[in-house]
């Protein structure tokens, strides 16, 4: 069974009803694509109820950013979440599938709403170096998100790493009862991560997007193949002469436990990945263990 609730107040109602049963919960910005649908199948697997919101989040886009157009398909969202119940065979099961798609921005920020939470030692780096506030805005609306909801379990995709990290540790600071669950980016058969503003590419940015796929797969196999000493100089180069297209927003590497620079003890690298196609700005990250002997 699949619900559709459109304020807080119809959502507290739905939420009152579900007793005792286990919730996962998978916050999007709707225009879902494969890469949400195997986090809604991961909590279908493993809790009762899956509750799926719908918000596009205007606290998380800059001024210059794509908020106006950033596609609402909720339509198309709902009919992709109702195949993927019938085609997990959940029909006549108690498994359940809710929406939650607030109506409107006061449904999340009402009259006077002040709250920002901010995580500046992981978010002034990467993406929040050219897109300040953005992640205040991330982390503030999933901590609203987790007190309507209340979930047993959150689940996030590893293609914004940063933002994955950020979440874990706003959940370990604010003491939340939570568990986040990351799971694995999924890819087209080329190798590009799934990403909404993929739709937004000509034939020929769609091309040149492996460029940002296949460096860091160049550079994660230099990791992966070479003791860190001999490997560090050998990513450096690859780097230096990659930034040489101005296309690249970052191309860099860091301790994927703190997004640091890696140190003595860092046990995974994390490489990451920035790179604009016209108006268009597409992540990616990979991570590898580092060799040292």
């Amino acid at each position: 069974m699949i619900e559709i609730l459109r304020s807080t107040k119809q959502f507290d109602i739905f939420r009152k009803n579900l007793d005792k049963k286990t919730i996962g919960f998978v916050p999007t910005l709707g225009n879902l694509h494969r890469g949400h649908i195997s986090l809604v199948k991961e909590s279908l697997r493993n809790n009762d109820i899956t509750i799926v919101s719908i918000f596009v989040n205007p606290k998380q886009f800059g001024p210059n950013e794509d908020y106006e157009k950033y596609p609402r398909t909720l339509g198309d969202d709902t009919n992709k979440l109702k195949e993927l119940y019938r085609s997990e065979d959940l029909i006549g099961t108690d498994k359940q599938i809710a929406i939650f798609a607030p109506e409107s921005i006061d449904e999340i920020y009402p009259d006077n709403f002040s709250v920002n939470i901010s995580l500046p030692e992981l978010s002034n780096k990467l993406c929040g170096l050219n897109r300040p506030g953005h992640f205040d805005g991330v982390s503030t609306v999933v901590y609203s998100l987790f007190s309507i909801v209340r979930p047993n379990k959150a689940y996030f995709g590893q293609k914004d790493f940063q933002q994955y990290l950020i979440i874990k540790k706003m959940i370990e600071d604010m003491r939340l009862d939570v568990q986040i669950v990351p799971m694995p980016i999924k890819r087209e058969v080329d190798g590009l991560a799934f990403s909404s503003r993929n739709q937004y590419l000509s034939k020929e940015e769609r091309a040149d997007a492996l460029i940002l796929t296949r460096t860091l797969g160049e550079i994660k196999n230099v990791v992966k193949n070479t003791i860190w000493s001999e490997a560090k100089p050998a990513i450096d180069q690859i780097i230096n002469e990659s930034l040489k297209d101005t296309r690249w927003d970052y191309l860099t590497y860091l301790d994927s436990k703190n997004l640091e620079n890696p140190v003595e003890k860092t046990y995974m690298l994390g490489l990451f990945g920035a790179f604009k196609l016209g108006d268009t700005r597409l992540i990616d990250n990979k991570l590898v263990e580092i060799k040292y002997a």
